[in-house]
């Protein structure tokens, strides 16, 4: 048994009781009482199991924080009323065991049953944890999918957590896909280097550039998950050549504020981690509690888009119910479109034109009418600069 196994078997906790007991030691029995009935609190941990990592549970502070939203079970899961267990349709879209392909040239290739930790608002919660659901017996009709169907260029591995695996097993998985010539990128959706970023061993990094292009998508929710051993397995990551992104969920009461988002995004890229999706969450049964309006989201993309850097812009997207995919959303900077201009508005509000290239088309496109009076023209030189000074400090003044 390596090491990493070692830490994930005899340092977390994955019971009731366990839990109980941890958290009257480190918050005290009142709060163990008032927070955890495991009378009540079993029907939800029958539905779903729990693991909770020791370097999960160093990052809840406090009662009721946001790390504690995430991995600490509720009754509130066992309140249903909109939704669906499978509510992305991915069996649905399942041809063969393991595999859900969806999208024209890339599929998803299901290798792990479980997690280090299990996040509460899990969307896969239908399957992850039971190995009968994701079993690592239905590779072979997994592989000959990949292999036949050459328009796939592109592979996911998913699970669960596909870093569960051990070196050996991750190692076999790339070299069969690295046999299918059509397949150019392979990449991993892991939350392990925020759950267990031991399992980052150097033995792995050597391993896996022999297989590169590789891509991981990580998945932090809050700034208080880049620990400094998360940052570190991040690096040892970057430095192995594996690029980088994070797969964020818009989650009620961890990270439903664009200042915590913000922050999120500036440590990522700070650790050389590409924010790559905002997701709504999904609309799962036993998750409902942790939904936001999409408002929400559309408000926090508008406090980041402008405010900081591109680069800690990602995509807010919603995986559209039923199986129709990631559809981005954005706040709405377009106010009309003709054949002679676009007026849009900028992350401040101010308004501007740009005109369409002329042609000869007589038919004006109906668009929504827009007053002029504050449309700014698009002007160069020093002019426009000393007019974009004056309307800022116009703006910074009220």
């Amino acid at each position: 048994m390596s090491d990493w196994q070692k830490t994930l078997r005899d340092e977390s906790i994955s019971t009731l009781e366990q839990l109980r007991a941890y958290v009257a030691e480190r918050f005290g029995e009142e709060a163990a009482e008032r927070e955890i009935d495991i009378e009540a609190l079993q029907p939800a941990f029958d539905n779903f199991q729990m693991r909770i990592t020791r370097e999960s549970l160093e990052q809840i502070k406090e009662v009721g924080d946001a790390n504690w939203q995430q991995f600490i079970p509720t009754v509130q899961e066992l309140e249903i009323v909109d939704g669906v267990i499978d509510s992305l349709d991915e069996d649905g879209d399942s041809p063969v065991p393991n595999i859900t392909h969806r999208y024209p040239d890339r599929a998803l290739f299901l290798v792990s049953p479980v997690c280090a930790s299990y996040c509460r608002f899990c969307t896969r919660r239908r399957k992850v944890g039971d190995p009968e659901k994701i079993s690592l017996k239905e590779y072979e009709s997994a592989f000959q999918y990949l292999a036949e169907h050459t328009e796939i260029r592109d592979v996911i591995l998913s699970g669960g957590d596909p870093m569960m695996l051990s070196d050996s097993r991750l190692e076999y998985i790339f070299q069969r896909l690295r046999a299918i010539p059509h397949i150019e990128i392979i990449r991993l959706g892991s939350r392990i280097t925020s759950h267990l970023p031991e399992r980052i061993t150097p033995e792995f990094c050597d391993m896996v550039q022999k297989y590169h292009p590789m891509y991981m998508n990580t998945h932090f929710n809050h700034p208080s998950e880049l620990t400094p051993a998360a940052v570190a397995a991040l690096d040892r990551l970057s430095r192995a050549g594996v690029s980088l992104g994070c797969q964020t969920v818009l989650l009620k009461g961890v990270n439903d504020d664009p200042r915590v988002m913000m922050k999120l995004m500036h440590e990522l890229l700070k650790a050389r981690v590409r924010p790559y999706y905002i997701y709504m969450a999904d609309q799962v049964a036993g998750g409902e509690h942790f939904r936001t309006t999409v408002q929400k989201g559309l408000e926090i993309i508008q406090a980041l888009r402008g405010w900081t850097s591109g680069l800690a812009v990602p995509q807010f997207v919603i995986d559209a119910p039923g199986g129709g995919g990631k559809v981005p959303l954005l706040p709405e900077y377009v106010e009309e479109i003709t054949d002679d201009e676009v007026i849009f508005r900028n992350y401040q509000g101010q308004r501007f034109s740009y005109k369409q290239p002329k042609q000869a088309i007589p038919d004006v496109i109906p668009g929504i009418a827009a007053e002029q009076k504050d449309v700014v023209p698009i002007e160069a030189g020093k002019a426009a600069k000393k007019k974009r000074v004056a309307r800022n400090r116009k703006s910074a003044n009220g």
